[in-house]
């Protein structure tokens, strides 16, 4: 386990920008339980400072994972966002979508949202920029990309994409369908 060196904290934050902005200074700037992001065989790993230090103790070959996993590094050095820190990305997006019910199980099961499955937007958003999906009880369900921006979507026909899925929460489903498959 170690710090993420300059090119790899300017990757993973630019990839995290993307998301949730300018609240990146948040998940680091907590005075009262500081957190930090390290680097696991390539895999990069959001903790409790405490938790990093107990982790040093740890011998490099024993620590498989710690904390919230964010995602990892592509042999290309491009960023890769894991569906398991959506939950600290919607706290923190800046981009939000909300789908309608019965939009909800479409996307969950890896569709694109069309927009006769859009319940509301956030205002302002361009096209290609990264969104948060939300149920309209405000439960996160995965992260894409917007196909349209919020104004072009006003006048769009109703089978019509509006945003491309990325990674949604019926992956773990999907990929446990997988492992079953191959035994």
């Amino acid at each position: 386990m170690r710090q993420l060196n300059e090119e790899e904290t300017k990757i993973f934050f630019e990839k995290l920008g993307e998301y949730i902005g300018a609240n990146i200074k948040l998940l680091i700037e907590n005075e009262d339980d500081p957190h930090v992001f390290r680097l696991i065989k390539n895999k990069v790993y959001y903790m409790s400072l405490q938790i990093a230090n107990w982790a040093t103790n740890v011998g490099k070959d024993e620590l498989l994972h710690v904390g919230t996993y964010f995602g990892k590094f592509t042999k290309t050095k491009k960023f890769r966002l894991n569906i398991t820190c959506l939950e600290i990305l919607a706290k923190y997006a800046k981009h939000k979508v909300w789908l309608k019910p019965s939009g909800e199980q479409s996307y969950l099961y890896g569709n694109h949202v069309i927009k006769a499955h859009l319940a509301k937007m956030s205002e302002n958003i361009p096209q290609y920029a990264n969104v948060i999906l939300f149920s309209l009880q405000e439960n996160p369900l995965g992260f894409g990309v917007a196909s349209r921006s919020t104004l072009q979507c006003k006048d769009l026909d109703p089978t019509a994409v509006v945003v491309f899925n990325q990674a949604d929460l019926g992956e773990y489903l999907r990929s446990e369908d997988d492992k079953n498959v191959e035994k």
